[in-house]
């Protein structure tokens, strides 16, 4: 397994929040917000668990090719709609973190732009991995072709 999130353990756990702002906020509501949020849990759970994480905002694209509930040509949560998505250690440290002073006042601010509330749900990994490299791939490429004829 390549690592895609230098340093995350094998066993490691992934939170994911659902964002869905109110009519009357913007993007960049939720950039100032979460900015503080994030800097907050760098700053003071980078050696308690934290190991990184990301914001994602829906782009309004849906893939037709990798759909199967019809072929949408916009999604209606375009730019309001956003993932935060933390990678911890252990989902106790990442709840730890949690009951922080200093990240609960910025958590309720990031929760007042939202419309759908906030279920944070954690995964275990299972399997994460970066692109191979053009002489990567290539060696793929070619270990398949000479290799797949056997198994056929």
């Amino acid at each position: 397994m390549s690592a895609l999130i230098e340093n995350f353990p094998h066993d490691g756990v992934v939170t994911v929040n659902r964002v869905i702002l109110k009519p009357e906020f913007t993007v960049d509501d939720l950039q100032e917000r979460v900015a503080y949020l994030c800097e907050n849990v760098k700053t003071y759970h980078s050696d308690t668990g934290f190991i990184g994480g990301f914001v994602a905002l829906n782009s309004g694209n849906i893939s037709n090719e990798g759909s199967t509930i019809g072929q949408a040509v916009e999604s209606p949560l375009k730019d309001r709609e956003a993932l935060i998505i933390t990678f911890w250690d252990s989902f106790q440290n990442h709840e730890q973190s949690h009951r922080s002073e200093t990240f609960q006042p910025l958590f309720r601010n990031v929760l007042a732009l939202c419309e759908n509330g906030n279920e944070e749900i954690a995964y275990d990994m299972l399997w994460s991995g970066k692109a191979y490299s053009a002489e990567e791939a290539e060696a793929a490429r070619q270990a398949k072709a000479e290799h797949l004829s056997e198994v056929a």
